[in-house]
C-alpha cells in the first residue's frame, strides 16, 4: 500500500512533537510537517484550504458548518485549550474595578469571531451579566493595521462593531487612550512592554479560572484538527488514523512531562503544577474525544448560536467525522 503524503499544518505543542519527530506514526500516511503560528494555519485554511490536515479555530470552524459547509472534517483532537479569564486587558483609568464594569466600554479585539473571544463573552454574559450589547467593539490588528477578519460574519443589529481607524492598531488605540480595554489570545505589545496604565482585568486569572472550572467543569476547547474532506471521503479509514495518531502523540508528551528526572518544559514547579491540574481536573486533564468534551462543545455551540455567529445550533456531532466518534475495545 503506498502511503498517503500530506500536508500537516500544526502548532509546534509538546503533545504534537512525538509525531513530528517520528515517534508516533499515522497509519498509511506520509505526513509533511509545517509547523505555523495558529493565525498563518488559520488564515490559509479558511481562506484557501491549503492543507491536507491542519489545526483550525473551533469558532471558525462552526461559522463554516453551520452556513452550510467547510472543505474541512474535524477529528475531535484539541490541540489548544486555555482559561481565559487571562485575556482581558484594561486601562486603570477607566473606573474599571470588576467585570460589569465594561459595559459601556469602548473594546478593541483581533477578530470578533476569535474563539478565544467567544469564551470571553461567555464568562461575562454568565457571571458578570455583560452582554455583548453592552459594549462598543472595535477590530483591528495587534501591531498591524492590515488585519481583517479571516471569514464573513453577519451579527445581530444590536452588536455595534466597527473597524479601527485606518492605520491603527488596537494595541496602540489601548495605549493611546482610545479603547477602553482589549480582549483577545494575545497580550497586546502596550501590556507587554509594562505600560503604565494597562493591567489585566483580573488581577489573578488562575484563580478566576479555577473558581469557574470548579462551578462549570469546563476547560474551554480553542482549537481543533481537521482533514480534507475530500480526502476523508476518498479514504474513509483515514479520519480515525488521525485522531489514533495525535491521541497516542499527546499520552507521550504527558508521560514525558510527568519525568520529574528532568524537566522537558522550560518552566520551574513542572511537577507541582501536573500534581494541581490532576487534583483539580483529573487524570485525563487534557482530554479529546467527544464523550468526555461533550458539555463543552455544547456550552459553547450555544453561546456562538446567541452571538450569531452560527447561522443555526449546531449538534456536537456534526463537528466530527462519524468515524471518530467510536473505537475498538478489547
Amino acid at each position: 500500500m503506498t502511503k498517503l503524503q500530506l500536508s500537516v499544518a500544526i502548532g509546534d505543542y509538546d503533545r504534537m512533537r512525538p509525531l513530528v519527530d517520528g515517534a508516533v506514526k499515522i497509519d498509511a500516511v506520509d505526513p509533511q510537517f509545517m509547523l505555523l503560528e495558529p493565525e498563518e494555519i488559520f488564515f490559509r485554511a479558511f481562506r484557501r484550504a491549503e492543507f491536507d490536515i491542519c489545526e483550525l479555530s473551533l469558532s471558525s470552524y462552526c461559522v463554516q458548518v453551520a452556513a452550510g459547509g467547510s472543505p474541512y472534517i474535524a477529528a475531535p483532537v484539541f490541540p489548544s485549550r486555555a482559561f481565559r479569564h487571562s485575556s482581558v486587558y484594561i486601562r486603570d483609568d477607566r473606573n474599571i474595578a470588576n467585570p460589569a464594569d465594561l459595559k459601556g466600554k469602548r473594546i478593541g479585539l483581533p477578530e470578533y469571531q476569535l474563539t478565544a473571544n467567544v469564551w470571553v463573552r461567555l464568562f461575562l454574559n454568565d457571571d458578570h451579566g455583560v452582554a455583548p450589547s453592552d459594549i462598543s467593539w472595535v477590530r483591528g490588528g495587534y501591531d498591524d493595521p492590515r488585519r481583517v477578519e479571516k471569514i464573513p460574519l453577519s451579527l445581530p443589529a444590536n452588536v455595534r462593531l466597527e473597524d479601527a481607524p485606518e492605520g491603527k492598531t488596537i494595541s496602540g488605540m489601548l495605549a493611546a487612550g482610545e479603547l477602553d480595554a482589549i480582549i483577545g489570545p494575545r497580550a497586546p505589545s502596550c501590556f507587554r512592554d509594562n505600560h503604565p496604565n494597562i493591567r489585566r482585568l483580573f488581577a489573578d486569572p488562575q484563580a478566576a479560572g479555577v473558581d469557574w472550572f470548579k462551578r462549570t467543569r469546563i476547560f474551554p476547547i480553542m482549537h481543533l484538527i481537521g482533514i480534507r474532506r475530500s480526502l476523508a471521503d476518498a479514504h474513509p479509514w483515514l479520519p480515525f488514523a488521525i485522531f489514533k495518531a495525535f491521541e497516542r502523540s499527546k499520552a507521550i508528551a504527558i508521560v514525558r512531562l510527568d519525568d520529574s528526572s528532568a524537566a522537558k518544559a522550560t518552566l520551574p514547579f513542572i511537577e507541582e503544577q501536573l500534581q494541581a491540574a490532576r487534583a483539580l481536573m483529573g487524570d485525563d486533564f487534557w482530554s479529546y474525544g467527544l464523550a468526555p468534551n461533550r458539555h463543552v462543545l455544547e456550552r459553547f455551540l450555544r453561546q456562538h448560536h446567541e452571538e450569531g455567529l452560527s447561522a443555526r445550533l449546531l449538534a456536537a456531532e456534526e463537528l466530527f467525522h462519524p468515524s471518530t466518534l467510536e473505537a475498538h475495545r478489547i
